[in-house]
């Protein structure tokens, strides 16, 4: 009677065992199965990279800063719940989206290149690649082609069915951050401090609008007098003149990807509060200093960085969706 029993127990001991053993491993498929990959399309949709490029190289042609435009987006993209194209969704009588949240509003854009880009896209394979991945290989193409490096973007991603303008108000970081502020945001998206200065290096291109940094060149002292005033002549002090004026974020070379950033902050010539914090004493000083004088150390870490960024809280596997149109859910 013992033997038997003892023999029983054994028996389902020995089946439980294998029980979890088969579920720890259907787990460990699935989630290998929705990991981000390089090659996620080449059978499904071989020729996304192609079609995507060539929306943007259009874009950009006519419209240099257009590349900027492109790249800020993915950033603030993947800056609030993932990289999951919520940004582009319209807002809805169900839900007010990203597009209207303080950080974007009147300011992000570049939606319209996107749609070009979806166009081609569900011409050569419709239905099968999302808006969140054509942002991110759109982002990379567009750095390349204003002479920045290439790598390559894992795709995978899937669509978010929402947006949350709360999350992009509170998410995205804003030019007036402090340095402590930046440095918590990244890391609370598993970012490093390497990342945050890298990352801010794509300040190298595109423009800013007066009112985000008026009050920069009025009243902070870490800044170069000459700079502040030639600023200061295209954007007046009075609130509500000229807040739409733009200036260059790189005033040496605002249309290509260099290392040109980095030089300005060393010479107190960056255009945002939020730039100029990344060399006045602190922590990120000598991360400043390596970029200026080693351009490939930045354009590498810059690539990591971005491929990091790339992997924040992506939905894949059967999470979300492919939309149809990138402005709004199926």
């Amino acid at each position: 009677m013992a033997a038997s029993s003892s023999s029983s127990l054994c028996y389902c001991s020995c089946r439980w065992l294998m029980f979890v053993v088969i579920a720890v491993l259907v787990v460990l498929a699935g989630s290998s199965s929705a990991q981000l990959s390089t090659s996620f399309y080449s059978k499904t949709c071989p020729n996304v990279f192609g079609a995507v490029k060539s929306a943007v190289q259009s874009a950009v042609s006519k419209e240099k800063r257009m590349g900027a435009s492109l790249l800020r987006l993915f950033f603030h993209d993947c800056f609030v719940n993932g990289c999951d194209g919520s940004i582009l969704l319209d807002d809805t009588s169900s839900f007010t989206g990203e597009k209207t949240a303080g950080p974007n509003n009147n300011s992000a854009r570049g939606f319209n290149v996107i749609d070009a880009a979806k166009s081609k896209v569900e011409k050569v394979c419709p239905g099968v690649v999302s808006c969140a991945d054509i942002l991110a290989i759109a982002a990379r193409d567009s750095v390349t082609i204003l002479g920045g490096p290439s790598w390559n973007v894992k795709v995978g991603r899937r669509d978010s069915k929402t947006a949350s303008q709360s999350a992009a108000n509170r998410g995205i970081p804003g030019p007036a951050s402090s340095l402590s502020a930046l440095i918590s945001r990244f890391q609370s998206l598993g970012l490093s401090t390497t990342d945050l200065v890298s990352l801010s290096g794509a300040h190298t291109i595109g423009q800013a609008r007066c009112t985000v940094f008026r009050s920069r060149i009025y009243n902070e002292t870490n800044i170069d007098a000459s700079f502040a005033k030639r600023r200061q002549r295209s954007c007046p002090r009075t609130t509500g003149s000229g807040d739409n004026n733009l200036a260059p974020l790189d005033f040496q070379t605002p249309t290509a990807f260099d290392n040109a950033y980095f030089k300005n902050l060393i010479s107190k010539k960056g255009l945002l509060h939020s730039d100029q914090v990344l060399f006045n004493g602190g922590s990120t000083d000598s991360l400043v200093k390596k970029y200026n004088s080693n351009p490939k150390s930045f354009l590498s870490d810059f690539i990591s960085a971005m491929i990091r960024m790339g992997d924040i809280s992506p939905l894949t596997g059967s999470n979300g969706e492919i939309r149809k149109n990138c402005r709004k859910v199926n």
